[in-house]
């Protein structure tokens, strides 16, 4: 199992760069090229998520990502280390907002776990 850790400080000028290692690791882990322009997009909203978060609660910690490569699939954990008021929400988010960027991710992946401070993505992987 090879894993892949990127910390960034929660600016949103920081998303692109995790959406871009992001798809470069998903193509080296197996996964489909069809599916890779969903992992960029759920990437970045998963980011864009954690940077909001972060930025409201007035957080300088960085944001967590994990780029996880196990035999048959692919992985993304995208942590984020805001209060949470709720599992899925958090205190000092916007709900719309919060609920859309969820809503997003969950119609570009299959396979989505959403806990307080953990959005983890999973794709599945062809062998190379």
């Amino acid at each position: 199992m090879a894993t892949v850790e990127l910390r960034f400080s929660a600016l949103p000028e920081h998303v692109r760069t995790a959406r871009l290692v992001a798809a470069a690791v998903a193509r080296r882990a197996g996964v489909d090229e069809a599916v890779l322009d969903e992992v960029r997009l759920a990437v970045g909203e998963a980011c864009t998520r954690a940077v909001g978060l972060h930025q409201s609660a007035g957080l300088t910690a960085p944001v967590k990502v994990a780029l996880i490569e196990e035999e048959k699939q692919f992985s993304i954990e995208v942590g984020d280390e805001a209060p949470s008021s709720a599992p899925g929400g958090a205190s000092g988010a916007e709900p719309e907002e919060d609920d859309m960027g969820l809503a997003v991710i969950s119609g570009l992946v299959d396979d989505v776990q959403v806990t307080p401070g953990l959005i983890r993505m999973t794709w599945p992987t062809t062998p190379a």
